[in-house]
């Protein structure tokens, strides 16, 4: 099974779209060196505001018939082949395949909301084409809207990235038991919470470390913690350039970082793929 790794948390800003980017770009470099026999990598878009279409392809005007739209709302046996064809090359890199977001996707979950079976309308398509990447990488909305719910069902595993702060760090359980809501209510026994990505960590500020020591010693949430992202210019900076933060600064503490994550997620690829 290809490993589809869901990026979400109902927290806006703490880094689920740098960070999408950024280890699906790292996980065809790493692939690469590794001399893989399969390099691809798809990352699905399903924000409306499009960032990480824009960051990854260098556009944002994605519409009707051309982005993840077209396929939620193309009839089920079509779906597959219509998610096909919208799919595009990444600017980043050959192998980096991106299904862009739309603006419309704000109206498309309005319309599919009665719909029954709705949350499958990503996951039934997406079954079709996953063995022909190595790995997916779905960038969620900052909400548990039927947009994530959809990119949930789609996925294998959910990464929470979370800023050092004590009102995101006290709402991590609440984020982990919606998910355990979403895969036990449309069963989807696949889904599993596989890591915490703490974002944004600055060792100046004695309550970041207080924060980042309480979660390691915590019993469940010490053994989730799969990466921690310092606080860097070379983490926003990149996107006015539309460049990932491999390309900005390879030797920045931010890209180290990330590159070490996509290390432990690697294994996790590798495992599902053996």
């Amino acid at each position: 099974m290809t490993c589809v790794f869901v990026l979400t948390n109902h927290k806006g800003g703490c880094g689920k779209t740098t960070s999408a980017a950024n280890i699906a770009l790292g996980l065809c470099g790493v692939m690469k060196k590794m001399g893989a026999s399969n390099n691809r990598v798809l990352l699905i878009d399903t924000d409306s505001q499009c960032h990480a279409t824009l960051v990854t392809t260098g556009r944002n005007d994605f519409g009707q018939d051309d982005s993840l739209y077209a396929v939620l709302m193309a009839p089920r046996d079509q779906a597959p082949s219509v998610m096909a064809k919208v799919i595009v090359q990444g600017a980043w890199d050959p192998d980096l395949h991106v299904l862009p977001a739309s603006p419309l996707l704000e109206g498309a979950e309005r319309e599919l909301m009665s719909v029954a079976g709705a949350p499958y309308r990503l996951a039934d398509p997406l079954s079709h084409l996953a063995n022909h990447y190595a790995a997916i990488l779905i960038d969620t909305r900052p909400s548990f809207s039927l947009m994530t719910e959809m990119g949930l069902v789609a996925g294998t595993d959910a990464l929470v990235p979370v800023e050092p702060r004590y009102l995101e760090t006290v709402g991590l359980m609440n984020v982990m038991h919606k998910i355990a809501t979403i895969r036990e209510g449309w069963r989807v026994p696949h889904l599993r919470v596989s890591g915490i990505v703490v974002t944004k960590m600055d060792t100046r500020i004695k309550g970041h470390n207080y924060l980042l020591g309480e979660m390691r010693e915590h019993e469940l949430l010490g053994k989730l913690l799969c990466g921690v992202i310092p606080a860097n210019e070379a983490v926003s900076y990149p996107h006015r350039q539309h460049q990932s933060i491999f390309q900005y600064d390879y030797h920045a503490p931010a890209g180290v970082a990330y590159l070490k994550l996509v290390g432990n997620l690697m294994k996790r690829t590798l495992q599902a793929g053996a």
